[in-house]
């Protein structure tokens, strides 16, 4: 075994990593990825194997015994899905009650009651960063676009002045907020406190979608005025039901993990004691597990019993709702192996002492490197992890806001200029009815606005903080 492999394979090796080591795990470097790329856009590979040969393919270029790259692999996988699987399942069985029960419905049309003519893209951007918070961005594009769709033809709006507020407020939501995937994933490997997290990705998140939402569809609107196609107009899920939760009711479901873990975040602030009873009370519902176990408990009761649903129901809608997370669990789960995989054979650290010598910031690094792995696999999921695995030793040594910024600055990157190879690319473009151009026009534009007004804001926030 040469002595690079055996630096890389120690854990704990204190001594730097030569030159050559730098360009041997450099190259490693672009090569994995480079298959991970070709595996999804060239071979059409699903993201969870691609990137698990990925990894493996990583560890043979950095020259590492490939039974060390397994175990790398398969105990990164376990702790990452260990961390945010349970999260990611039971976000999946709120936003499937919120849909089902006919709550998302009511906080829509509740707040368009309220809303008409100028107002109408701010309500629609409010609507989207609120039924955002628990859904995954499919499913909120799935559940907004009808409404988008019935606003744009009833009130002969434009469709791109009410279609891009909602696809703003839920990109937003998925880049930047926990408890979505990303946000948690970022957290997650690279040790940051959440609730700080939480706190500044909603302070970055609100003049983002200002920006990228209600402001930039003004333009949008000009460049691609298309009318609403009538055949993507499907009905909507409380159309069939009797009866529906409340506003409030709903509002306030959707609202609880949010507040509770800013609640523990404001409580660490002022009181600063881990032995405090109060503090450690916070710290355990306002733990991402119990806050959002508890809006799912509660959500049963605000929700699914006031829209009429049976016990059976409601165990079949948690079951349903967890079936479509399975794909996203096991990509999540392949770039927690990916991100082990570049930890263990030594690039978190190369990473680490090369930046050493560079003048470019780790937010600026961290956000470049997200972008570059965005343009290329298409995946913001694959881009985060991706990213947050290189750039994680940076954080060692950065303060908590820091280390809250450097999971944003990842989160905004990953966001940057959707394109071909992106399944939401293709989401929004079949559901407006636009051609290629026209949807890069208007959505690729939009989320590089997004990607770079929220990296600005980032690092703004850095130099003040």
């Amino acid at each position: 075994m040469t002595r690079l492999s055996v630096e890389m394979l120690a854990a704990d090796a204190p001594e730097p990593i030569t030159s050559a080591g730098h360009a041997q795990l450099g190259i490693a470097v672009l090569l994995g990825i480079a298959v991970i790329v070709l595996l999804i856009t060239k071979f059409k590979l699903h993201a969870f194997l691609s990137l698990t040969i990925g990894s493996l393919a990583l560890g043979a270029f950095a020259g590492a015994p490939l039974d060390k790259v397994i175990t790398s692999f398969s105990a990164g996988l376990g702790s990452t899905v260990a961390g945010v699987g349970v999260l990611i399942a039971l976000g999946a069985i709120l936003g499937k009650l919120l849909a089902d029960s006919g709550g998302a419905d009511q906080i829509v049309d509740t707040i368009l009651a309220k809303a008409s003519g100028r107002t109408m893209p701010w309500a629609m951007v409010l609507i989207a960063s609120v039924i955002g918070l628990p859904l995954f961005f499919e499913v909120g594009v799935v559940l907004l676009i009808p409404v988008v769709l019935m606003v744009a033809k009833r009130g002969n709006y434009s469709l791109m002045r009410i279609g891009i507020p909602a696809l703003a407020g839920l990109s937003v939501m998925h880049g930047l907020v926990p408890p979505h995937p990303g946000p948690l994933i970022a957290i997650d490997a690279v040790g940051a406190n959440l609730g700080v997290t939480l706190a500044l990705g909603v302070l970055v998140a609100i003049p983002t979608v200002v920006i990228a939402g209600p402001l930039f569809s003004k333009y949008a609107a000009r460049w691609v005025d298309v009318p609403a196609p009538e055949r993507m107009i499907p009905q909507r899920p409380s159309e069939d039901l009797e009866k529906r939760p409340g506003f409030g009711a709903t509002l306030a479901t959707i609202l609880l993990p949010v507040v509770l873990m800013l609640a523990k975040a404001l409580v660490d602030i002022v009181i600063d004691d881990p032995e405090h009873q109060v503090q450690r009370v916070f710290d355990v519902i306002g733990s991402p597990l119990i806050a959002l176990l508890a809006a799912v408990l509660v959500g049963i009761f605000t929700l699914g019993v006031p829209a009429g649903f049976s016990r059976e129901r409601i165990s079949q809608l948690v079951e349903k709702g967890l079936v479509p997370i399975a794909g996203i669990l096991l990509i999540v789960g392949a770039g927690g192996g990916f991100k082990q995989t570049l930890i263990d054979t030594g690039v978190g650290r190369m990473i680490l002492e090369i930046s050493e010598d560079w003048s470019i910031p780790a937010l600026l690094l961290a956000w470049l490197i997200a972008v570059a792995i965005r343009l290329a696999t298409g995946s913001a999921t694959v881009a985060t992890v991706s990213a947050a695995g290189l750039v994680a030793p940076l954080a060692a040594d950065m303060s908590t806001t820091h280390a809250a910024l450097l999971v944003l600055a990842i989160g905004a990157g990953s966001l940057f200029f959707s394109h071909v190879n992106d399944a939401g690319f293709w989401l929004v473009k079949e559901y407006f009815g636009l051609n290629v151009g026209q949807t890069i026009k208007t959505w690729s534009i939009m989320e590089t606005i997004i990607s770079v007004v929220a990296g600005g804001l980032v690092l703004l926030l850095s130099l003040i903080i």
